[in-house]
């Protein structure tokens, strides 16, 4: 057995329920013409955003392919309580079917141990700036500095700082740019592809873990086709935004490309045509002073229709 020494205490315990993401339909502009840009002349019309309907904060670095922090088939509770502070970004995790107490804890994505705090917690660094943190342990099983592969074992469910046995998680994104996850660096958590954004008023989602389960993981690049060349975009919540966070970056030229992630934002509409989705890629035109990654609407995806972010092969591109 392992006793982590005291660093900082995270949380105790919840109660919650996804929310869903507020969509709101956006009329759009036909793409005006940048003086940098040559229209493509593809078909059909290239769109630029015209309004700002919501307000999402770009992402550097695509999210890791984070699973419940369980045993493959596993099923758990995910709940938040009023005062969880933020209520809607932690989550604590109680068993169905099983005994919560003595569960074995996993790690829900690869990465390196770097953190050991009190309550029997620790924290794992993904790379990227993403990091995970996991509570309420009563015998921790890795050591500071080891790197775990998605579904390694890091301990054992126990009563430490709690008197309900469950798993207090987190996931934490370093905008600060000091390579560690801090309390107010926390992002709602996105496990299995969903996002969850819970309520203390329920209801109380029950998730079936498919971590470490086999099979063939979701890959780090998905292939795409794009009818024309698309604008890249430092956000997603750019339409009709002209200030100069939301300036162009540059452009992904028509054609295949790879793209790493999706991220909902505001939508893009030409005629019948639209689609919220955006994805994160490397474009292959970038203007002076310009990031070369950046989001470029899903509406240019040559392959699918609206709403749909699928690469060539049919499978759903991973949420950033």
């Amino acid at each position: 057995m392992r006793t982590p020494p005291t660093r900082r205490a995270r949380g105790t315990r919840a109660f919650g329920s996804p929310l869903p993401k507020p969509f709101v339909l956006v009329v759009a502009a036909v793409l005006a013409v940048f003086g940098w840009w040559a229209a493509s002349g593809a078909t059909p019309a290239a769109a630029t955003p015209t309004q700002s309907t919501q307000a999402t904060q770009a992402t550097a670095a695509a999210r890791p392919d984070f699973r419940l922090p369980f045993a493959c088939g596993e099923t758990w509770q995910l709940q938040t309580y009023e005062g969880h502070a933020p209520d809607d970004k932690k989550l604590d995790m109680y068993r169905v079917g099983g005994q919560t107490l003595g569960a074995s804890v996993v790690a829900s994505a690869a990465g390196t141990v770097t953190e050991f705090f009190e309550p029997g917690g620790l924290e794992i660094n993904h790379g990227g700036g993403w990091f995970s943190v996991y509570l309420h342990m009563d015998r921790i099983d890795v050591r500071l500095g080891q790197q775990v592969s998605s579904g390694a074992q890091l301990g054992r469910l126990g009563l430490v700082g709690t008197t309900s046995a469950h798993l207090h998680y987190e996931q934490l994104y370093d905008t600060n740019g000091d390579n560690n996850g801090e309390t107010d660096e926390m992002v709602h958590p996105v496990l299995q592809g969903t996002e969850y954004r819970l309520s203390p008023a329920g209801p109380f989602p029950r998730v079936t873990s498919t971590n470490a389960c086999g099979g063939n993981p979701a890959p780090e690049r998905f292939w795409v086709d794009t009818f024309a060349d698309a604008p890249g975009y430092a956000a997603v919540d750019c339409v009709g935004d002209t200030s100069p966070r939301c300036a162009v970056q540059g452009k992904l030229l028509k054609g295949t490309n790879y793209v790493l992630c999706k991220k909902a934002g505001d939508e893009v509409r030409v005629g019948n045509s639209y689609n919220h989705w955006w994805l994160l890629t490397d474009l292959d035109q970038v203007v002076p002073g310009g990031s070369g990654r950046a989001y470029i609407s899903a509406y240019y995806l040559q392959r699918w229709g609206n709403d749909e972010a699928k690469d060539n092969e049919g499978r759903d591109i991973r949420l950033c």
